[in-house]
């Protein structure tokens, strides 16, 4: 900071216009969490931003990020916490589950009922399956099970990833 350089970004009108709708400072509440959420959700439903809207959006992402963290930390997901959530998610029983990933039933229901734990090979397959990455079934102390932009769409009830994945 004290380089003595200055920063030559081009303010666009879409980026000012962006700070008059919700200045980037810190969120104080949840009413302003909730506007925030909401601008965050419009700008990811564009088709394009520009880089100074890219900026932005980053920006107060991460400003969301650090109330919910505060006010709303997720708590950490047992492997078979997730299991169980994934099968309900795809509609499917323990046994389906189990071929389509191609472990033994036992060994699920095993895991369900949390008698065994899940190999690294079995979490591959599972992964695999249900199309996740294996780090749901890892535990992640420091940053929960879910991304920023989960947790912002997970809030207003819609399920697009900022990369444009469902």
């Amino acid at each position: 900071m004290g380089n003595g350089k200055t920063i030559n970004r081009k303010l666009t009108g879409s980026y000012l216009a962006l700070i008059q709708r919700f200045p980037l400072r810190p969120i104080m509440s949840e009413a302003e969490l909730d506007q925030a959420t909401a601008l965050v959700n419009e700008l990811l439903d564009r088709t394009r931003l520009d880089s100074a809207e890219d900026d932005y959006l980053d920006v107060l992402s991460d400003l969301i990020e650090h109330y919910e963290d505060k006010h709303h930390p997720i708590e950490e997901v047992s492997a078979d916490e997730m299991l169980e959530f994934l099968i309900e998610q795809k509609g499917v029983g323990q046994a389906e589950a189990a071929r389509g990933a191609g472990i033994a039933e036992s060994t699920v229901s095993e895991v369900l009922s949390g008698k065994r734990r899940l190999t690294r090979k079995q979490i591959e397959k599972l992964a695999s399956y249900f199309h996740v990455s294996p780090a749901v079934f890892l535990s992640q102390p420091d940053n929960g099970p879910n991304t920023r932009s989960q947790r912002i769409r997970t809030r207003s009830g819609g399920a697009r990833s900022r990369g444009g994945k469902s």
